[in-house]
């Protein structure tokens, strides 16, 4: 009975190792997420997201704006600023987010892949030259171009 009770009891001891061995690691799975974790087996939905705006102007933007009397920009998102320049400053082709001098916009996005915000681009005046809607996405940098 001894033995049977041993054997019963390693049995059981085998069983239970197994199944807690077997837990898979929670966390965030998607690598596009900033909190994506590459331990993890199971998504937890914790998956946290950013994504990245750049707004750009060429030349012929830069003289219509000075033409204009338009000597510096206020950039807002969402109603809050986001950055300024000169409008004599120009790019000849569309800058990568973050560049040196580029009004670059990093949303937070929580826990959505996706998220659509106003924006607006005013002179020193208070004038309205651009507003329209700036989509930002997971891992990525979109480009606007602002055309005079």
């Amino acid at each position: 009975m001894k033995k049977l009770n041993s054997l019963l009891f390693l049995a059981l001891t085998a069983i239970l190792i197994s199944f807690t061995s077997c837990k898979k690691e929670e966390g965030c799975t998607d690598p596009n997420a900033t909190s994506y974790d590459s331990e993890a087996e199971v998504d937890d939905g914790s998956c946290t997201y950013q994504g990245e705006v750049v707004f750009w102007y060429g030349q012929s933007t830069s003289e219509g704006m000075i033409d204009f009397d338009s000597n510096s920009l206020t950039f807002y998102v969402d109603g809050a600023v986001v950055g300024s320049t000169s409008s004599s400053v120009y790019w000849t082709s569309a800058p990568d987010c973050g560049d040196n001098a580029s009004i670059t916009v990093t949303e937070n996005l929580g826990n959505v892949k996706s998220r659509s915000l106003t924006y607006s681009v005013e002179d020193q005046d208070g004038y309205v030259l651009w507003s329209d809607i700036a989509n930002f996405e997971a891992n990525s940098c979109q480009e606007i171009e602002l055309v005079w």
